[in-house]
């Protein structure tokens, strides 16, 4: 069922959990104050109660009710990307339910660079949202990805297809050297040159029992079993859905999906392109490795979830 902001507001405001658009992926938001309305999303999503979920914010004024002091790095960083796609971790006031921030101390916090998402924020007061998709499943970054999903289940606030196409980079402002614990499009490199610092990025570190949102090992799985590949082979596999990047000659065949150095827009189609290789029942998606991350910002969060889907 698509509604429109009014409803949408009106239905979360009573409880209801609906699914929403942001610039990263469409999430299920939730008042972020209910803990009841909080607890839907986990049982819709069946996801693990001790995986903390994000609060999306509207204003800053909003982060006094949700973390308990506010750094001056963190005003830094929303100074220079908020709206936009990081997530800062701080300590949590006590004002936040646990089901939130899956009973710890600190709490996950972002502004979404998405008008339709921020109006509908200003109505309700802060969300939860996380990706509105099976846990485990590739994330939706299309309303047909959430009927897929969820079938006729969720109310759906329809706000086109996803820009950016991944998660936010969660960033833990916690300690003195700030910590990446997830990438995203807002790379290590933007962050220290606002930080003026040195920034940890967490390499091949994944956690089953999770300290932030999208830190499991295993994650965003298609039902096609992801590999990486070296080189481009000669001749394709019928059996196999090829994602690749860095060959300039054209591919007569349906199951090779050329990107030319265009890292955005494989980052923003990825988990489209998982979903497609399920619909046509492909029994590999074949990633081409990908360069060294300085080349795109994006390549270090198109690195890390495609890890995850192969773990």
């Amino acid at each position: 069922m698509i509604v429109d902001v009014l409803k949408a507001s009106k239905m979360i405001q009573k409880g209801d959990v609906v699914a929403i658009p942001t610039e990263t992926v469409y999430g299920l938001a939730a008042d972020a104050m209910n803990a009841e309305a909080v607890k839907k999303t986990f049982q819709l999503k069946k996801r693990p109660a001790d995986n903390p979920l994000i609060v999306h914010i509207s204003d800053l004024d909003q982060l006094d009710s949700i973390a308990k002091t506010v750094p001056p790095a963190a005003r830094k960083l929303a100074d220079a990307f908020w709206p936009g796609p990081i997530t800062l971790v701080m300590a949590k006031d006590a004002r936040v339910p646990d089901v939130v921030t899956g009973g710890l101390g600190t709490v996950a916090v972002r502004m979404p660079d998405h008008q339709m998402a921020l109006h509908l924020i200003r109505l309700t007061g802060p969300l939860t949202a996380p990706s509105a998709n099976r846990s485990g499943r590739p994330s939706p970054t299309r309303v047909s990805h959430i009927t897929e999903d969820f079938g006729n289940q969720l109310a759906i606030l329809d706000g086109g297809d996803c820009k950016i196409g991944l998660e936010s980079t969660v960033l833990d402002i916690t300690s003195k050297t700030p910590k990446i614990l997830r990438p995203g499009a807002i790379s290590k490199e933007m962050i220290e040159k606002i930080l003026e610092t040195n920034v940890q990025e967490r390499v091949g570190e994944y956690e089953e029992k999770p300290s932030s949102p999208g830190v499991k090992y295993s994650h965003y799985k298609p039902k096609a079993r992801v590999i990486w590949i070296s080189t481009i082979p000669d001749s394709v596999n019928n059996s196999t859905y090829y994602l690749i990047h860095s060959d300039s000659k054209e591919f007569k065949q349906t199951n090779v999906i050329g990107y030319r150095g265009n890292f955005e827009k494989m980052a923003r189609e990825l988990y489209d392109q998982f979903r497609t290789a399920d619909h046509l029942a492909y029994s590999f998606i074949a990633v081409e490795s990908l360069p060294a991350n300085k080349i795109s910002p994006v390549l270090s969060a198109l690195r890390d979830r495609i890890n995850r889907a192969a773990g």
